[in-house]
């Protein structure tokens, strides 16, 4: 018996409503290629095509837009089936803090599957560096704090993932290697750190052209060729690229971390990190 994958057809969905790869991608926190092959997948099982070119555009076609409709009747009562079985109506506020990278790539997903589930349940992101958030002074207003840990730090924090540190940059620009233009977050970055301790173990010739905590700036400086930067692997927006190359070192592996606080909402918040785990890991 064949059975089609809900999740191509959410994908498929998303893809039809935002009118794009890149931006259904953007939604759902994936590269635009997997958005492009879930795509392929379902077009297989029903050896049929669902968009035709236009210009550089993926547009749906006639079988397209009959799958939609259903594809939405199928969503809307998996969806139902879930909210029904649900032991409990969650409600209340959550306040969760989040790096701002993982706000910009993982947080949009978040916020509009979770919100579908739990309508009644409200969330308040702060969005800051790791560093900030785990202060003592600042972590106690938080219900949950998902935060960047080096390897070597001891913390009571649950492991979401062993990620890589990576070089993002943009490929068409190339690489100056002569001296390294870094483009970085401020100071008690995790990202920053590495990466300044790193290249300081090398004969490398470096210099910061830009700081700026929030990734979009950081995006948009990259594009302007201002240099490069690192980012845990998990967390590379669409627009950049990973860079390899000779001249830039290792810089090893990072843990993503989520922290629970005294909740007043306890359950809604258990729900809350299991929903951010298995977006993250996915």
């Amino acid at each position: 018996m064949r059975q089609l994958s809900l999740d191509n057809l959410r994908t498929f969905v998303t893809v039809v409503d935002l009118g794009g790869y890149a931006k259904a991608g953007e939604m759902l926190g994936r590269s635009q290629p997997a958005i492009s092959i879930q795509i392929k997948r379902l077009e297989q099982q029903l050896t049929k095509r669902l968009f035709h070119k236009q210009g550089q555009r993926q547009v749906v076609n006639q079988d397209g837009l009959a799958l939609y409709q259903q594809a939405r009747t199928m969503l809307a009562l998996n969806d139902n089936i879930f909210k029904q079985f649900q032991p409990t109506g969650l409600k209340g506020r959550l306040r969760l803090g989040i790096p701002s990278e993982f706000a910009t790539t993982l947080l949009p997903n978040i916020i509009g599957e979770f919100g579908k589930l739990y309508p009644d349940v409200s969330l308040e992101v702060t969005s800051a560096l790791s560093k900030s958030l785990l202060a003592k002074d600042t972590s106690e207003s938080f219900d949950l704090i998902m935060a960047l840990v080096d390897p070597n730090e001891s913390f009571d924090g649950q492991i979401l993932l062993h990620d890589d540190l990576v070089w993002v940059g943009d490929k068409a620009l190339g690489l100056q290697t002569q001296a390294l233009s870094l483009v970085l977050a401020p100071n008690g970055c995790v990202y920053r750190s590495r990466v300044i301790s790193k290249l300081k173990q090398q004969t490398q010739k470096w210099k910061i052209s830009y700081t700026n905590a929030d990734l979009t700036g950081i995006t948009a400086a990259i594009k302007q060729g201002l240099g490069i930067t690192a980012l845990a692997k998990s967390s590379v927006p669409e627009q950049l690229d990973i860079i390899k190359h000779k001249s830039l070192p290792e810089l090893g592996k990072i843990k993503i971390c989520l922290f629970s606080g005294n909740s007043a909402h306890p359950q809604a918040s258990a729900k809350l990190a299991e929903f951010i785990q298995s977006k993250l890991t996915r």
